[in-house]
């Protein structure tokens, strides 16, 4: 299985608008843990903050959830990552730290970030305490409890712009670069 590459018969979700009080909230106060071996406390974080929020990744020696290709927005968390990888250097020259999260554990995202070369921290949020406290939008397949696919921009920990949903997956990164470059002097 390549889950680097997206099936042409992809369903694409629909807004359901899910994350429309997003705008203007702060980010909740609580630490994460994260790839890069630290925790991360998004609230402290002074600038832009970009954020991609991704089902869970998948490996190469695993099968993925049954039908996960025919749930919209599930399938694509590796091109997604990718994307932010491929792209990492022009978003920290546009002054934003990059992040991505799901509520898979540290341990199992260890794995993609090291096969995928991430240059940032992907963040665990395996408690949903970070989705609860900003009511992020999250669905459940075989007993696992995953955020729905969406991208948060925050300045000094207060939500300026999110994305959702987000399809396709592997462009997330370049709608996030052009809105920055739009916006980056509020």
């Amino acid at each position: 299985m390549n889950l680097a590459t997206l099936p042409q018969d992809l369903p694409v979700p629909l807004d359901d608008g899910a994350c429309d009080h997003l705008g203007g909230m702060r980010l909740p106060l609580l630490t994460l843990s994260s790839t890069s071996g630290e925790n991360v406390d998004l609230q402290q974080i002074n600038g832009w903050l970009v954020l991609y929020c991704y089902p869970m990744t998948g490996r190469p020696d695993q099968p993925l959830p049954d039908g996960w290709d025919q749930i919209p927005g599930a399938r694509g968390c590796t091109p997604q990552s990718c994307s932010f990888r491929d792209h990492y250097q022009e978003l920290q020259a546009l002054g934003a730290e990059v992040y991505g999260l799901s509520t898979q554990a540290t341990a199992y995202q260890q794995e993609a970030a090291d096969r995928l070369h991430l240059p940032f921290g992907l963040l665990s949020d395996v408690s949903l305490e970070f989705v609860r406290a900003l009511g992020l939008p999250i669905f459940e397949v075989q007993g696992m409890q995953l955020i729905r696919r969406l991208t948060l921009i925050a300045k000094d920990g207060v939500i300026k712009k999110h994305f959702y949903p987000v399809f396709p997956p592997d462009k997330s990164a370049d709608e996030v670069m052009v809105w920055l470059k739009q916006n980056r002097a509020q």
